[in-house]
């Protein structure tokens, strides 16, 4: 199955709060005929469109092709959240890969969330960003191990991160569905298209060619074929994520697409909208298929959760993420759902990016699982650090040790069904 058109209508973006509400931006023209060119980019969201403008900035000339529009896969899809350090915790990876290596990757998840931050502000990206992010335990058991977590980065790392408990929780979420918690001040939350069609602005800005519905139908070395013409390069980054598709088979074995999906409610007043996140932080679960919400500038709730057995989104979007919804805040049983879309982002069996040179002058960065507004844009940004010669941070992250999805390609399909099936069991036990 092509996931770059399972779901979706070509070239259009879904039908989701964060489309009706972008900035305008242009429509660019797909390829047109054979050209070369010192980098080619394939995939135009948060990391082709990072590695895009830094190799720009670098001064070298880049094509960026997208088999859709900019930002239209999960960077114009997710739920925004701007987290701190990587997917997994500090003391899980210090335990797995030592003292040094993990603040090594803390730092670099840190750098990534700065990175975004600063881009932001440098090139003026409308795009609603706003601090907190509060992390909630749905089972009583879990409250040791975030006071400990907690106490931990405190100590070790120096790091701002505040312990609730479940009052605390209570009075901060309109909610009784949290034991306890964490509050991460310096973790943020934004509209997640209007940053990628900001990054988009300033690559164009700094020089970068855009091909838009221009899907790469294959690839031979650093040569790249489209339906409308080729593109030879010196470099080729493949920045695809969960829509990879052919065009690498060891990637493919080692990041696997999922689905997952957001609604949005009406406008419910700023009243309400603070009775349910006083401090207007985003939300994260304990959940191993998580519930991510946040409020909109104009007061929804932007809530996204459910599990997905299949490549093929359900027919009722809607009652997909609103049941889980209701679980948490039963009040708005009667609010009424304006928006639901699904999207495809990419899971690792280790939960950490998969950061990769394939072979000459090929590099391929993808496999945030869930953690990917902030480590894309640094994967971006990593890749072109490689070409241009300083490669250390990359280095260091494609050092990493990941295991390969079992199974051929024919596999996924039940494979994803099953492991969804055990997690969505485990987190209601």
């Amino acid at each position: 199955m092509n996931l770059l058109y399972a779901n979706d209508t070509q070239g259009t973006y879904p039908p989701s709060w964060y489309a009706e509400t972008a900035i305008p931006h242009p429509v660019s023209a797909p390829l047109d005929g054979d050209i070369t060119t010192d980098i080619a980019i394939v995939g135009a969201g948060y990391t082709g469109l990072s590695a895009a403008l830094h190799l720009a900035q670098a001064g070298r000339r880049v094509v960026l092709v997208d088999a859709h529009r900019v930002g239209w896969g999960a960077s114009g899809r997710n739920g925004g959240q701007v987290g701190s350090g990587q997917r997994i915790d500090q003391p899980d990876l210090e335990q797995s890969l030592g003292m040094q290596a993990a603040r090594d990757l803390w730092n670099i998840g840190q750098d990534a969330k700065s990175l975004v931050k600063s881009l932001i502000a440098k090139h003026a990206i409308p795009c609603d960003l706003t601090p907190g992010v509060l992390h909630t335990d749905h089972r009583q058991r879990y409250a040791a191990d975030s006071r400990a977590y907690v106490e931990h980065m405190n100590r070790h790392y120096d790091y701002p991160v505040e312990y609730l408990n479940a009052q605390q929780v209570g009075e901060r979420l309109g909610t009784s569905a949290y034991f306890s918690g964490s509050y991460d001040p310096d973790a943020a939350h934004l509209h997640p298209l209007n940053y990628a069609l900001g990054l988009a602005a300033a690559a164009r800005n700094a020089g970068v060619t855009i091909y838009e519905n221009t899907a790469v139908t294959a690839r031979d070395g650093r040569v790249l074929t489209t339906a409308t013409g080729t593109i030879t390069a010196d470099h080729v980054v493949l920045a695809c994520n969960g829509y990879l598709g052919p065009l690498d088979a060891q990637v493919a074995r080692h990041v696997m697409p999922i689905n997952n999906f957001i609604v949005a409610t009406e406008p419910l007043g700023e009243k309400l909208a603070r009775e349910l996140i006083r401090d207007n932080v985003a939300v994260a679960d304990s959940r191993f298929v998580v519930n991510y919400y946040r409020l909109s500038r104009d007061h929804r709730l932007l809530f996204g959760g459910g599990e997905s057995y299949s490549y093929r989104f359900p027919r009722d979007l809607a009652a997909k993420a609103r049941k889980p919804m209701l679980e948490i805040y039963p009040q708005l049983a009667d609010a009424k759902i304006t928006h639901a879309w699904g999207g495809t982002l990419a899971i690792t069996m280790s939960r950490m990016p998969y950061l990769r040179r394939l072979q000459d002058g090929v590099l391929s960065a993808s496999g945030y699982s869930g953690h990917g507004v902030a480590l894309a844009t640094l994967s971006g940004a990593l890749m072109a650090e490689s070409i241009t010669g300083n490669s250390p941070r990359f280095d260091t992250m494609a050092r990493l040790a990941h295991r390969a999805f079992p199974g051929p390609p024919r596999w996924r399909t039940p494979l994803l069904a099953l492991a969804m099936s055990w997690y969505a069991l485990r987190d209601r036990l």
